[in-house]
Order: structure tokens, then C-alpha cells, then sequence
């Protein structure tokens, strides 16, 4: 197939290239199922149009970005619960374009203080519980929103919030691939009662297109939009959690919660062709993205292209190497050193990348254990018509996460505390207040006048997802939404010449790959294994705003109504 290259771009004339790259193929040459979204004003991406909706009219009303994130946020903790909620985590990157600077929120929870290794080796755990009450960390969303939302919000925490409280308190028709994660999670909700009368009204997960309504969370929303933090961490929604906590037996203090706080970081950088990618810091899996495309770089993947088994393994045996260095040194760093700067080291990669094999798959990498992932997460992003940009992501891990609901709240708690290691000697051990190795990362890409925000869910699939976007819009010059549909593989376990590939890439790769060691599994064309992302784009230089959105999720790219 005929490709449209674009000449690698300088700084002053970087905005003409980069609008190459997004024109618009001839028909029959078209890469992807649908066109980017392009707008002088606000665009948000999320994976639910009623969320992406929610949020663009926040633009239109003079909100933020972040504001528009938030709204967002919200609504897909009503129409995707099993994804993201009240219960779960978050992470966000925001450029702000007054400053240029990009800021990195970490609001992930922390182990209660009373959780400790002693405390579960007690009770006979010999490995992390992986659902229920002690898989459950301090849930840090709200946190998060309030943290985002005093320091880069302009419209009231109320208004944002609407959206949500009534789509929970009318209901909203279930969409497509949300009922089917709703369906596979139906026997992990019976095991609870509380979750089993809020999510299985009828005892059974509601179809595509049936109404499903959750008076309860509206409840919770109502409480947050009223009181901010202090209603979910010290208030009335804490009084509930820490009930529920109480009535499973576990060691949660009124502490726990008020004194959780978000933490602001400063983002993780490499260059990468000319590029600089930015992730969150540990105790995050992004700087595994990062190290992968630190040692795809040390190979000529434009010169070869994507439709050539030689990049294909050279990125899935840069994976191999990330993520082997990802699970041995990857822990929250108020407790464990964790040696950034030697694994982000230019030189470091190049010696890594001496280890792989062209001709050979590698099965020996150093080992880890495959710690499971499911439909656990929603990225979002938004872009604002002053050029504001966020990249967010939330999560419940698993789908549902612990599979436990407070009485009332209407969510689930996630079951991030699943991520711990019971090994003393490890650095993501588990301790009090200690933070678990995250999947959920946020990322953003620039170059001259131009920056990118996106991400693309999926466990751990995330980082090496990441890895392949910037290659798609780097070395092989596809637009925005060209990137998100191009085919993916992934590998979810740590060791082993095991790989999954969507179906769309050409069997002649497939074939290569296998005959170089590499144990393919063909995936449907659209897999769900790959992760579904979003994106948008400021080109500060023309005053265009670009979104994107993945067709392996239900959502849109919604751009902001003209009043």
C-alpha cells in the first residue's frame, strides 16, 4: 500500500509538516475507519459519547479542560462502572498553555495503616488477594478531582457534576461493549450483596440499550458536589466506606482517609526522534513506555516502515526488555529507591538493545509473575479553544474492582492493593500507607508548536500501547485518529516468546514473526486485548484543536457546541 511520508520537520516549519501528516488520504489509500475531529474550539475524547458530551458543554460554558476532564470523568463512573468511579484511582498530566508547563497529578491511594504483610500472612495469605476487602487501597479520585479542580478549574464543582447526578438519577441506556464487561463481571457481583442489588437490579447485568439507573451513586455524587473532599474522605460518604470496611473485617481507621492526600509530580521525559514523550513517575508503569521507545529508537523502524516483520520485533522484544526492568525496580518511591535516571539512560539503552536477536525471539528474558488485568480503566482527554490540554486516567483495576459496594454509596472499591508483592525483600512490597505498582498511566508528546494527549487503557498492556501511538505518529506519520485504529500487539505476561496481534496485521508478518521464534496468537481485528485510547492535539502554531478516538471503545471525540 502507497504511503504518505512526510519530511522530518524543524522547529519553524514543524506546524506545515505535521499538517501533512494530517491531511486526509485519498479514498482509496484511507488507513482508518473515521476522520479526526478538527476545531478552532475545545474537543474532548473519552470512551463514552455521553461522557464526551458532558464534558464539551462544559467547554462551551467557559470551562477548562480540566473542568470538562472532571465532567467527563464523572459520567463515565455512571455509564461505565466497572471501569472507573468514586471507588477508584487516578492520574492526570495538564499543560497549561499560559506557562507552557505540564504538571503531573498522582493521585493514587495509599494501603490502610493497619495493613500490613504481618497482618495478611495472619489471616493465611501466602500471595496478595487479588479481590474483597484487602485487595482495596484508599480510593484517590476524588482527591484527585479536588486537587485538579482548585488549582486549574473555573467552574463549580456542582456543575461539573450534574451530568453525572442525573444520568445516575434518570439512567441512561447501557451501550455495546460496556454490557458485555458488565456480563462477564455478573458472577464476581453475586459475591457481594450490596453490589449484587446496585449493579444486578434484575438479577442478571442489564442488555444493550436497556435503562439502567443507580440512585445510590447519585447519592454520592450529590454529597461530593455539596462537600468536595471533606464528604467523601471525612463526611458522610466516609462514614459508609468505613461501615462497609468494618463489616469485612479489615483494619480501616477514619485516618486512613482524611489524611490521604494527591501528590503532584513532575513528568518523566525521553526524546524519541525529535519528539519528547512524557509519562507520570513511579510508582506508574509509564517508564516502561519510555525505556521501550528509548530501545526502539536505537533501530531504523522509518526507514523500514510498519508494514515490515522487522520493526513488529524489534517492538515486541523492546517490550520484553521494558517491562522485565518495570517489574524489578518499579515501587512507590517514599519507600523504595527506584533508579530513574540509569533506566531512562540513553547509554543504558543502547546496551539493552545489543540483547536483541533480529532473526530470534527471546524467551528467557528475566522472569516476573503475570499479575492479572482485566476491563479495569477509562482514559479521557481534553483540549480547551486557549490550548489548555489534559491527559487522564481512572480506574477501578479489575473490572469492578474488589467486587465490594458500601452500603448506599452506589460505586464499587477498587482492587489496586492487588499490585503488592508479599516478598519483604521486594520494593513493591506491601506496607502502611504505602502506594502499589500502578497500571493506569497518562501520557503527552511534543515538538515545536505541537502537543499530543493520549493514552490507551488496558492493564498492562498500557505502556507498550503508548510505545506503538508515538511510533504511529512519529516514525510512520499517521494522523491522530489514524494511530489510535492502526493494528497493535500486545504481550501481557513478563517472560516468554508468547504474542498477541490483531488480525489486521498482514499474514506475511504474522508468519515472519513466527518463524523467528515469536508464539503468535491471531486477534480479532478490533481486540479488546490491545487497549482502546484516545488523543487530542494543539497545533498552537494554526490555532487547531485535533481529537481522536479508538472504535475498539464506545466513545467519541466530541468537539465543544457552538452557543
Amino acid at each position: 500500500m502507497k504511503r504518505v511520508r512526510c519530511a522530518p520537520p524543524t522547529a519553524g516549519a514543524l506546524a506545515l509538516a505535521f499538517a501533512c501528516a494530517t491531511q486526509p488520504l485519498a479514498a482509496a489509500e484511507r488507513l482508518q475507519g473515521r476522520s479526526q475531529v478538527i476545531s478552532r474550539h475545545g474537543i474532548v475524547a473519552s470512551e463514552h459519547p455521553l461522557a464526551s458530551q458532558a464534558g464539551a458543554q462544559v467547554l462551551a460554558e467557559g470551562g477548562t479542560a480540566v473542568d470538562a476532564a472532571i465532567a467527563a470523568n464523572a459520567v463515565m463512573g455512571v455509564v461505565a462502572p466497572m471501569t472507573c468511579g468514586l471507588g477508584g484511582d487516578l492520574f492526570a498530566l495538564v499543560y497549561e498553555a499560559k506557562t507552557g508547563r505540564l504538571h503531573g497529578l498522582n493521585a493514587s491511594g495509599w494501603a490502610p495503616g493497619a495493613l500490613s504483610l504481618e497482618t495478611l500472612r495472619a489471616r493465611g495469605f501466602t500471595h496478595m488477594p487479588q479481590r474483597g476487602i484487602w485487595s482495596v487501597t484508599i480510593p484517590g479520585c476524588v482527591a484527585g478531582w479536588d486537587a485538579l479542580h482548585a488549582r486549574f478549574g473555573r467552574k463549580k464543582l456542582a456543575r461539573l457534576l450534574a451530568p453525572a447526578i442525573r444520568l445516575a438519577d434518570e439512567g441512561f441506556p447501557v451501550s455495546e461493549i460496556v454490557a458485555g464487561y458488565w456480563k462477564s463481571s455478573e458472577a464476581l457481583l453475586r459475591g457481594d450483596p450490596v453490589a449484587a442489588r446496585t449493579f444486578l437490579p434484575a438479577g442478571r447485568a442489564p442488555e444493550v440499550g436497556e435503562v439502567f439507573r443507580n440512585p445510590d451513586l447519585a447519592w454520592s455524587l450529590r454529597q461530593v458536589a455539596r462537600g468536595g473532599r471533606r464528604a467523601f474522605y471525612t463526611g458522610a460518604v466516609a462514614r459508609r466506606l468505613l461501615a462497609c470496611a468494618r463489616a469485612q473485617g479489615a483494619p480501616w481507621a477514619a485516618a486512613d482517609l482524611s489524611e490521604f492526600r494527591p501528590e503532584w509530580v513532575t513528568p518523566l521525559a525521553t526524546t524519541y526522534r525529535g519528539w519528547t514523550v512524557y509519562e507520570i513517575p513511579p510508582q506508574g508503569q509509564g517508564i516502561a513506555a519510555l525505556m521501550m521507545l528509548n530501545l526502539m529508537e536505537t533501530f531504523p523502524l522509518p526507514e523500514w516502515g510498519r508494514e515490515d516483520a522487522r520493526t513488529w520485533h524489534v517492538m515486541i522484544e523492546a517490550k520484553k526488555l521494558a517491562y522485565a526492568d518495570l517489574l524489578r525496580y518499579v515501587a512507590d518511591p517514599r519507600f523504595a529507591r527506584v533508579p530513574v535516571a540509569c533506566l531512562l539512560d540513553k547509554a543504558y539503552a543502547r546496551e539493552r538493545a545489543r540483547l536483541i536477536d533480529p532473526e530470534h525471539a527471546q524467551a528467557d528474558v528475566p522472569p516476573g509473575e503475570l499479575l492479572a488485568a482485566g476491563t479495569d480503566t477509562t482514559y479521557l482527554c481534553a483540549v480547551d479553544a486557549e490550548g489548555n490540554l489534559v491527559s487522564f486516567i481512572q480506574s477501578n483495576y479489575h473490572g469492578f474492582g474488589s467486587g465490594l459496594v458500601a452500603e448506599g454509596t452506589g460505586f464499587g472499591l477498587q482492587n489496586r492493593g492487588g499490585l503488592f508483592t508479599l516478598d519483604p525483600a521486594h520494593p513493591n512490597a506491601l506496607a502502611p500507607r504505602k502506594r502499589p505498582l500502578h497500571t493506569i498511566i497518562p501520557a503527552f508528546m511534543e515538538r515545536g508548536p505541537v502537543r499530543i494527549a493520549f493514552g490507551i487503557m488496558g492493564g498492562w498492556n498500557q505502556a507498550q500501547a503508548h510505545a506503538q501511538f508515538v511510533a504511529n505518529v512519529t516514525d510512520f506519520g499517521l494522523n491522530l485518529q489514524a494511530a489510535l485504529e492502526a493494528p497493535r500487539f500486545t504481550k501481557l505476561t513478563f517472560d516468554g516468546a508468547d504474542v498477541e496481534i490483531e488480525a489486521r496485521v498482514p499474514e506475511a508478518i504474522r508468519a515472519a514473526l513466527a518463524a523467528r521464534g515469536h508464539v503468535v496468537k491471531t486477534l480479532p481485528a478490533f481486540a479488546d486485548a490491545v487497549g482502546g485510547g484516545q488523543a487530542v492535539m494543539r497545533d498552537f502554531a494554526r490555532g487547531i484543536n485535533y481529537g481522536a478516538s479508538d472504535p475498539r471503545k464506545d466513545g467519541a471525540a466530541v468537539p465543544e457546541p457552538i452557543q
